[in-house]
């Protein structure tokens, strides 16, 4: 089968580097089911226990405010839940809902077997090959951003690709948001981190669509993580972002952030009620300020080392975790997020292996959004430039995987034509298909040892140190409308000129 953009023949014409055409993916497999319906049904009882006898601390006014006036029970900041209103409010959130772009040809639906990949996000650090590990800064921020609108595999921004430690925190979202806007036409993430961030984020997009506030509180544009602060806390930052994300009905992901042993009990099965609870108890809120909100449910638990108390990830213990948290959200008929991790340091084989191990987890999980799909490494410290394109080469060979397989009624004719003992290099039938017959690699290395010796041996990691340069030198700004820039452009300033947020 043809695949439009992707032939040698192409590539050659347009002197570009290959990639994928731009996609809207769905997922043809069946989910693998790591636990049974029966232990689903527990996690869910359990989880509901939870909820109602040690409750949860909601670490703001307005918050615990919502939640009284639904009936809950409150004592301070902790409020306890009745099990049949959980149920009732969480089945609230709609099974499905779509992504806007100021792009169209970019729109995408969370839900049913639809997956998109993000890009790595909040990364400290940034590296590369020449430069180095180092603190992060704007200028690889926006190289991330440039990276991630030209490769079509990589679906939406999954926040701050490396934190530009370098511009001030005050007005760091505004110059972010803005770049987001004016370097990319897709989807793009903002930071919980407070009521003004979020409050700008609202009208950024809504400039960079040119839409009215009505239309934008009715096509999802925007959408934020909401983590839990484990155990069983959410922080008054995040509280505020969420509330304003569902008033204007945005999309909130919300994912606890439930470690294995350290904070969640030394078990994936104890650590996946703990995940069930806080998730749950996020949603309900999120209905609570509106009813029929778009809401995924987020899934990161993980193990740790117990000898250091490091993060782990890629580990089979996250695979599983990452197949069973797909489990408990089709058990709400909710999207589902997970992440591509690893804790690497280095761009070499545990990087590589982790990292696949963590995307088979989501994509047989039938994750709706993979985050941190390209670019992460060291437990998220660092967002990697070669890494990434290491991640990109997964994550399309991802979608090639997800692609039908066709079945061949002109093969029995092939093989008739060669005969025993023959080869089929210089079949008419082989001819045919040369320029489409497989997936051909960005980074994967097929010659000979003594052809590859004689090109110096490269490695993938030489390789993909390589091709994030092409693909840099590759990049095309999106076309943005010039009245839609300037009002961009005087928002910012003005929000500038005003200090931005405390």
């Amino acid at each position: 089968m043809s695949r439009p953009g992707s032939t040698r023949a192409e590539r050659r014409a347009r002197g570009g580097l290959h990639q994928l055409p731009w996609r809207n993916l769905t997922n043809p497999y069946a989910p693998i089911k790591v636990i049974s319906e029966d232990q689903v049904e527990a996690i869910h009882q359990a989880s509901l226990r939870i909820l109602a006898e040690i409750g949860m601390d909601f670490l703001h006014p307005e918050g615990v405010s919502l939640l009284a006036e639904t009936g809950c029970a409150i004592e301070d900041q902790r409020v306890r839940f009745d099990p049949d209103w959980v149920v009732e409010i969480v089945g609230k959130a709609p099974a499905r809902f779509t992504l806007h772009s100021r792009n169209p040809d970019r729109n995408f639906s969370m839900g049913d077997n639809s997956i998109s990949f993000a890009t790595v996000a909040s990364a400290p650090n940034s590296s590369d090959f020449d430069g180095g590990r180092r603190t992060g800064n704007f200028a690889d921020f926006t190289n991330f951003v440039r990276l991630g609108q030209h490769f079509n595999i990589i679906g939406l921004f999954g926040g701050y690709p490396v934190e530009p430690i370098d511009l001030s925190p005050a007005t760091r979202h505004l110059d972010c948001l803005a770049a987001y806007v004016t370097l990319s036409d897709k989807v793009f993430h903002a930071y919980s981190l407070g009521r003004g961030r979020i409050l700008d984020a609202l009208e950024l997009v809504r400039i960079g669509r040119g839409v009215s506030r009505e239309t934008l509180s009715e096509e999802p544009s925007l959408y934020t993580v909401i983590n839990t602060s484990s155990p069983l806390r959410l922080d008054g930052p995040m509280i505020e972002g969420l509330i304003e994300m569902a008033r204007m009905g945005q999309v909130v992901v919300a994912t606890p952030f439930t470690l294995s042993g350290a904070m969640a009990p030394a078990t994936i099965s104890g650590a996946l009620v703990q995940q069930n609870a806080e998730a749950l108890a996020t949603i309900a809120l999120v209905q609570t300020v509106r009813p029929g909100a778009p809401v995924m449910y987020g899934g990161f638990t993980s193990n740790v080392d117990m000898k250091s108390g490091a993060p782990a990830f890629g580990t089979p213990e996250y695979t599983k975790a990452a197949l069973a948290g797909g489990q408990l959200a089709r058990r709400y008929h909710l999207p589902y997020r997970s992440s591509n991790a690893c804790a690497a340091n280095a761009v070499d084989s545990q990087a590589a292996y982790e990292a696949e191990m963590s995307t088979w987890g989501a994509v047989m999980g039938h994750a709706n959004l993979v985050m941190h799909a390209a670019g992460w490494m060291e437990g998220g410290l660092v967002a990697s430039f070669e890494k990434f394109m290491i991640d990109v080469e997964i994550c399309q060979m991802m979608s090639e995987f997800l692609q039908p397989l066709e079945i061949d009624d002109g093969a029995i004719d092939a093989i008739a034509g060669v005969g025993p003992g023959g080869h089929f290099f210089g079949s008419p039938h082989t001819l045919e298909r040369y320029e489409t017959a497989f997936y051909a690699p960005l980074i994967s290395d097929w010659r000979n040892f003594e052809t590859w010796q004689q090109a110096g041996a490269p490695t993938a990691a030489d390789h993909a140190h390589r091709r994030w340069q092409e693909a840099l030198a590759e990049y095309v700004e999106p076309e943005f409308d010039d009245t839609l820039r300037a009002e961009l452009d005087d928002f910012v300033g003005r929000r500038k000129s005003e200090g931005g947020v405390g």
